[in-house]
């Protein structure tokens, strides 16, 4: 059932309520001299009164007055009569209720005053402070909160961006597997039960090792090692592969599959184009959080302009890279006849 009043900005008011209420006990007690008992309960009748007229201006009459109108001189003329109002409630509608307070037997009179207007101006000084403290606390309040908000969702839009790419890399990295598959299996090679089985290896990996947020390098070493393995079985003597590494750590942690396009960039656009001795050259290296990934690989020869068109496996790791990482860079370089693809990271630079 929905209630009027929302509870959560209540206990809101009721908090703030509490500060001020504690700011005016802390006053009245280095200032006065009266029963200390009395002092409390005068300040918590206040207490009250000010708690809901300041929660029903902000939460009430504040929406209101802002609502879009045809004439935003409205919107401005509304704003001052509800200000206007709202002082005096904090002046002349703090002294009925302390005039209220009196006849329950609630507040008790430890002052004075020579006219009604002083006694209405001592409520006032209390009153209207209050419609400030409120007004600001609340600002502050509403202000972190929408501040937490906008990072949450700017980390759910990062986050749901960064699956979105990942759907796109795996099923991208399968389809050009499958069609190394189907190559062999088209030239009716015994290779093609062996290719497979890598592949059932790699799809057991990529469904059961890569669901959460990090894999360990030497995961990410295995997986590249077995697409290579895969690779091969396509060519024959022909084809150089020089793949070392250096790593500090294997434990090291590193998001699933982040290298794999580098590798298979190097085979799809590379090396299954290049007639006359084709290579890959990948050294991969993890020291003090620095990571270093080159993958260099032959090219058909060239005569035209260098100009390098990044793929959507090359594009989609870019964009994963800047989700991810405050600190890389990712370049690449085509020459006459080698391409060079190095990536950078600093581990530590995770967002």
């Amino acid at each position: 059932m929905k209630t009027f009043i929302n509870t959560e900005r209540f206990k809101l008011f009721l908090w703030i309520g509490l500060a001020y209420l504690s700011l005016w006990l802390f006053i009245d007690l280095v200032n006065y001299t009266g029963p200390l008992l009395a002092e409390v309960f005068n300040n918590i009748w206040r207490f009250v009164y000010l708690v809901a007229v300041n929660y029903s201006f902000f939460e009430f009459t504040l929406p209101f007055v802002n609502r879009k109108r045809k004439y935003f001189l409205y919107n401005i003329l509304l704003f001052l009569l509800a200000f206007w109002l709202q002082l005096m409630l904090c002046s002349f509608g703090m002294y009925a209720w302390r005039h209220f307070g009196i006849q329950l037997h609630i507040y008790t009179i430890l002052l004075t005053f020579s006219s009604l207007l002083q006694t209405i101006s001592s409520q006032a000084a209390v009153g209207i402070p209050s419609v400030f403290f409120f007004g600001v606390l609340r600002h502050i309040y509403d202000y972190r909160k929408l501040k937490e908000a906008t990072q949450k969702l700017r980390i759910e839009k990062q986050e749901a961006e960064l699956n979105y790419l990942k759907s796109q890399t795996n099923p991208h990295f399968l389809f050009n597997t499958l069609n190394n598959i189907y190559s062999l299996a088209r030239d009716k090679s015994d290779l093609a039960p062996e290719s497979i089985l890598r592949l059932s290896q790699i799809l057991r990996f990529m469904l059961y090792e890569t669901g959460g947020a990090y894999i360990a390098v030497e995961q990410e070493l295995k997986i590249i090692n077995d697409y290579i393995a895969l690779e091969k079985l396509r060519y024959d003597d022909s084809l150089h592969i020089n793949f070392n590494h250096d790593i500090e750590d294997m434990k090291q942690a590193l998001p699933p599959l982040l290298l794999i396009p580098l590798v298979e960039n190097a085979f799809k656009h590379g090396v299954s184009e290049t007639r006359n001795h084709p290579f890959v050259d990948i050294h991969l290296s993890v020291n003090n959080r620095q990571l270093v990934f080159s993958v260099k690989n032959s090219i058909e020869t060239s005569s035209g302009e260098l100009n390098v068109k990044e793929n959507i496996g090359l594009s989609n790791l870019r964009r994963q890279l800047e989700l991810l990482y405050t600190d890389f860079n990712l370049s690449v370089q085509q020459g006459e006849s080698v391409f060079t693809s190095t990536l950078k990271i600093n581990l530590a630079s995770h967002v």
